[in-house]
């Protein structure tokens, strides 16, 4: 399983942060290789399932998002089901100027040997895609402020 891990301060309350990356669409916007979300079904206890596609070397990759826990103000965390494996915890903290948003992203690469092959490559994209993301994510909702 390949961990990718990093974090923001984003100048705006954690309430707002929250309400933003609850809609899944918002995601498609800040996601460079998320090139699509659609078939947003509600679940219980404010949770939600979804179907993505994801682009990756040209190739889109279909995928289900099932939304796993949302605490609001403090975390949204999504099994990730299909063609890519694995979980994307986002975590919420208030800071004194606005909130630390963390965003974890854990996956499984396919077959042992494509594994060790492919996951320094994987790693690197996988990094660069979540700087780019919450770069993006900053961007967008301090622009809105």
């Amino acid at each position: 399983m390949l961990t990718v891990s990093d974090s923001i301060e984003i100048d705006t309350d954690v309430e707002r942060v929250f309400e933003y990356l609850d809609d899944p669409y918002n995601h498609a916007e800040v996601t460079p290789s998320l090139s699509d979300v659609r078939d947003v079904e509600p679940l219980e206890n404010s949770r939600k399932r979804l179907a993505f596609t994801y682009q990756m070397a040209g190739i889109g990759l279909d995928g289900e998002l099932i939304q796993t826990v949302a605490e609001p103000n403090e975390r949204l965390t999504f099994d990730m089901r299909g063609r890519l494996e694995g979980e994307i915890d986002l975590a919420l903290e208030p800071t004194a100027d606005g909130t630390q948003l963390t965003y974890t992203g854990r996956y499984d690469l396919p077959g042992a040997v494509l594994s060790r092959v492919a996951e320094p490559f994987v790693r690197r994209y996988n990094e660069r895609e979540l700087q780019t993301t919450l770069e993006n994510t900053k961007n967008r909702l301090e622009v809105e402020e």
